[in-house]
């Protein structure tokens, strides 16, 4: 009797594009500590061998994971953008893509931000973050030059507001708060941020 192998060839679609989503699916079920290169081909059909031929290892893959995260969120940010509309709806409209992106992917964007990426890989990472986030120190550059916002370093004024967003994602992904009240509240928000809590 001829023994059949238990690997199946992996004939159909992309094989990166295959271990990233079902890397993405134990991120968000189970955590990066479950990840496996070995695991996902299995899960995926093909030799345990076979990722190697895209990833090097598991950080290279938990890498390529987080530069995926920085490309949809520049996607996410830049359908959002309405550059047309007066400074504080449009930074409400980016507040509300980005708070949503962040409540849809909180394991993702925790790999996003954290420093345990591989030495090759911040060249690339760098660029995603300059290419995702870097659009709102434009924004506040400009809004600076048409007297907006107070003068001052835009990266230093771009903390500030990331921190306030990063920060009530933080509230949600850990129950603290509501979803549907932060996504609600980002136009109080913003307008907090815009013109501070002192009385006028």
């Amino acid at each position: 009797m001829v023994r059949m192998s238990t690997t199946r060839p992996y004939h159909h679609g992309d094989l990166r594009a295959a271990l990233l989503t079902g890397a993405e699916r134990t991120l968000r079920e189970k955590g990066a500590g479950a990840l496996s290169l070995r695991e996902l081909a299995r899960e995926v059909g093909v030799s345990h061998a076979a990722p190697g031929r895209h990833f090097k290892d598991k950080q290279a893959l938990l890498d390529a994971l987080a530069l995926d995260g920085y490309e949809r969120l520049t996607r996410i940010l830049a359908a959002a953008d309405r550059p047309a509309l007066p400074l504080e709806p449009r930074m409400t409209e980016l507040g509300r893509a980005y708070l949503g992106f962040a409540i849809d992917n909180p394991e993702l964007l925790e790999l996003m931000f954290t420093r345990k990426h591989r030495p090759e890989s911040f060249a690339l990472l760098a660029a995603a973050v300059e290419r995702s986030l870097g659009s709102l120190n434009q924004l506040i550059a400009e809004a600076q030059e048409r007297g907006e916002i107070i003068q001052g370093d835009p990266d230093r004024l771009n903390l500030v507001a990331a921190a306030s967003l990063h920060g009530t994602a933080a509230l949600v992904a850990s129950g603290a708060l509501e979803a549907e009240a932060a996504l609600a509240g980002i136009a109080e928000s913003i307008h907090h941020l815009l013109y501070g809590l002192s009385p006028r």
